[in-house]
């Protein structure tokens, strides 16, 4: 107890009296903080952009069409699917799902890029609503909007907004009364808008051959199951009642969205590369520390400092600046999060923001751990010039 004391005391006081050269450090690490967990946040952000929508249907799987890959916009199933679904054996409920793009026409000739959702209320697939409520008529022209529409302009519930649509090679606008909003449905990188099958399929974006025409088709059909432990049996049973289908677990189905897996790679690949330069950059330091102070370690081994006594040191005193130039980042960070609009993807997870933070802490005795085995093997006479 009385070594870790002494080590403790060698290291603060160490630092108390080089506190400028200590300070510089602590502000580099605390940059690299900054960095990584913007990153994180950043990957987090991107994610949740792609895949927000999804990751919240009440639904325990997807029915795509088969050799779709399990991506929503290359499946097409017809509508009538979902009946027939509801009488599988394991099923409890089905919902159509239909994706397209639109833009809502603000003021001053601005448009927010959205995406639209055919559903059945009340069904999977459907969101739950926040506030007002849920569309009531198959054929009235109702939306709900996303919380984030409401974020990004000054529409409420209650309010008419105007879709415009590409309809073939003219523009198409339709009216819509806003009776509910619902949150956290990103879809694509855009914000969300529901309406009934009838209304997108009016709505939606067509080609020349499509004008005129209704379609019986949707993208995938959302699936609850009564009882999730019997997965694979219902799976079983919806593939062995219907042909020209394959199914997929909502995880499965976010790991396929179009570029999702990249894009989450590329972000970790730049988070690993940045904590990699951290151990170096705290590396680099505290070896030169180390080598500057040879003679002095030397004279405190002369007097009785075990390597022991020296080592811890070196460790504490690597953690605390470690610790500080952590704790600035963190508060930077946090700070900086608070100024950034709803358009910037940036969510600072806490489970992700508290892996980063322990990982940097970690960081720090693992890049000075060249410098703490330098320190120890330094030989008394050697350092002294006396050998």
């Amino acid at each position: 107890m009385k070594n870790f004391f002494l080590s403790v005391y060698l290291a603060i006081k160490e630092i108390a009296r080089n506190r400028g050269r200590f300070l510089l450090v602590s502000l580099v690490i605390a940059l690299i903080t900054l960095l990584v967990l913007f990153i994180a946040a950043l990957g987090e952000g991107l994610g949740n952009s792609n895949k927000q929508y999804l990751a919240n249907l009440d639904a325990d799987m997807l029915v795509f069409l088969e050799k779709a890959d399990f991506v929503i916009p290359s499946s097409r199933v017809d509508k009538g699917l979902a009946r027939t679904l509801r009488r599988v054996d394991g099923v409890e409920s089905a919902g159509i799902i239909a994706a397209s793009g639109t833009a809502i026409l603000l003021p001053n000739d601005e448009v927010l890029k959205v995406s639209i959702l055919g559903v059945e209320p009340g069904t999977p697939g459907a969101p739950a609503v926040i506030e007002g409520e849920d569309l009531q008529s198959e054929l009235a022209a109702e939306v709900l909007i996303d919380r984030n529409v409401a974020l990004r302009t000054d529409i409420k519930v209650g309010d008419r907004i105007t879709i415009r649509s590409t309809q073939g090679t003219e523009d198409e606008f339709y009216e819509l009364k806003v009776v509910g909003m619902t949150d956290g449905n990103l879809y694509q990188f855009a914000p969300s808008i529901f309406v009934t099958f009838s209304n997108w399929d009016k709505m939606r974006t067509k080609s020349d051959t499509e004008l005129g025409r209704q379609s019986t088709t949707v993208n995938v059909i959302a699936v609850k199951v009564a009882d999730s432990a019997n997965f694979d049996s219902v799976e079983a049973n919806i593939l062995a009642r219907v042909n020209n289908v394959e199914v997929a677990d909502i995880p499965t189905t976010i790991a396929n969205v179009p570029g999702y897996s990249a894009q989450q790679s590329t972000v970790n690949t730049q988070a690993v590369f940045t904590l990699l330069i951290g151990i170096l950059v705290i590396g680099g330091f505290f070896q030169i520390q180390v080598l500057q102070k040879v003679p002095q370690i030397g004279v405190m081994k002369a007097i009785g400092a075990s390597n022991g006594v020296v080592g811890l040191a070196s460790v504490i005193q690597i953690m605390v600046v470690t610790a500080f130039g952590v704790a600035i980042g963190g508060g930077l960070a946090y700070v900086f999060s608070l100024t950034f609009p709803p358009t910037v993807p940036i969510i600072f997870n806490g489970t992700n923001s508290l892996i980063a933070v322990i990982a940097l802490l970690l960081i720090g005795p693992l890049g000075g751990m060249v410098s703490i085995i330098y320190a120890v093997r330094i030989e008394p006479l050697k350092a002294l010039r006396l050998s």
